[in-house]
């Protein structure tokens, strides 16, 4: 069913006052101020009247400094956090020695930019993150049994520390350790990206 059509209101004329309640009253319509329901009226064409709609992108960072030092800090961090969970369970996990090569990679990725050298050396530092986080499970495991603190097992006895990591080691804790620098360098080169 069709409703009826209201019929036209009056059109004010082009020479009403601006007193008479109308802001645009006695402007042509295409003038500025005249709102003509075309936003982008009066503009030549391919010529920008704005900024860009976007944000540019940030320049890519090369600093193999800084890269360096989120990564060495990013090792420590994620190979104390894998020797507790060896320690705690008495078992190496291969998920968390993945995980410190990705956290080891990613930090050297997104703070050192495309440095070629950045996941070579992230992939370095996730060997000896895993190697140690590994020596740390085996500090807190002998704690738990001697009458010595982890901190002692593990800088007054390296050595024997070091002695008993090898005897306790099997070809699984070698792929570890290199798949948490194939992780490593991957997750540099992804990061920088």
């Amino acid at each position: 069913m069709s409703q009826p059509v209201p019929p036209n209101q009056p059109q004010q004329p082009y020479d009403a006052h601006p007193g008479d309640g109308n802001p645009f009253a006695g402007q042509q319509p295409g003038q500025p101020g005249v709102p003509t329901g075309n936003p982008f009226a009066g503009q030549q064409p391919g010529v920008p009247t704005g900024g860009a709609p976007f944000a540019p992108a940030a320049p890519a960072r090369n600093n193999i400094g800084l890269g360096l030092a989120a990564a060495v800090v990013a090792a420590l961090v994620a190979a104390g956090i894998y020797g507790a969970i060896v320690g705690a369970t008495k078992h190496e996990i291969g998920y968390a020695a993945v995980g410190v090569g990705a956290v080891v990679g990613f930090a050297a990725g997104k703070a050192g930019g495309r440095n070629p050298a950045l996941p070579a050396i992230s992939a370095v530092l996730a060997l000896i993150g895993v190697y140690f986080g590994q020596l740390l499970g085996e500090a807190i495991i002998i704690s738990k049994q001697r009458p010595l603190s982890v901190s002692e097992i593990f800088l007054d006895h390296f050595s024997d520390l070091n002695k008993v990591w090898k005897e306790d080691a099997n070809v699984l804790a070698f792929v570890f350790i290199v798949i948490a620098g194939v992780v490593a360098f991957s997750a540099a080169r992804k990061a920088s990206d």
